[in-house]
């Protein structure tokens, strides 16, 4: 992960690279710490840019990591200041990337843990269970929650996990800011690129 190198960034799914190998995805609502956790993961302070201000991703983001090997940063979603010309077309390229991407190897979704499964979280938990691309969850910003509240967000996350009867979508709490669960993230990832390529 800390190999991780910005490759190119592109507005539409057709400029992306060869469809070869394994790629990793991160999605998350504006402001959820999705580009903060990527940079944690990867042990690189500037890799994804952060903004203060929200729904600044707006292209999908490639990084390499090896060859055939790639992360990629999708553009953040429920920024309601996006101009409605760019929210219909990303709300067209999304679905494309995951539902052709041949080299998605897993999704990993950045929630904010004092607003877990707002709808298009929903919606994009749904679909990875229905069509079985692997989802792992990472319920951001724990370091704002004190031990209790923190128990219990995970326990609602992973009954609505299970609720939706898959195995293949795991959660865990994670803190960008405190470094709080990057081994966990890390073995998920690892898990997920050690497979053959698809």
């Amino acid at each position: 992960m800390q190999r991780a190198s910005f490759l190119l960034s592109v507005p539409k799914c057709t400029m992306l690279p060869e469809d070869v190998g394994r790629e990793v995805a991160f999605a998350g609502r504006s402001n959820s710490g999705k580009s903060s956790s990527l940079n944690v993961l990867c042990g690189q302070k500037n890799l994804a840019r952060t903004s203060r201000t929200p729904g600044r991703t707006q292209h999908l983001v490639v990084f390499g990591l090896a060859p055939s090997r790639r992360l990629v940063d999708l553009p953040g979603f429920g920024y309601a200041k996006v101009s409605k010309t760019l929210r219909s077309h990303w709300e067209k390229e999304l679905p494309e990337y995951l539902e052709r991407r041949a080299s998605l190897a897993g999704l990993f979704l950045v929630m904010d843990c004092r607003h877990p499964f707002k709808p298009q979280e929903e919606v994009l938990t749904n679909w990875c269970a229905n069509c079985g691309v692997p989802m792992h969850i990472l319920i951001n910003k724990i370091d704002k929650l004190g031990k209790s509240q923190r128990a219990r967000v995970l326990s609602e996350v992973s009954q609505r996990i299970k609720d939706l009867g898959t195995d293949n979508i795991s959660a865990q709490l994670f803190s960008a800011a405190k470094h709080i669960g990057s081994e966990e993230a890390w073995a998920v990832l690892a898990d997920w690129f050690s497979d053959e390529p698809k």
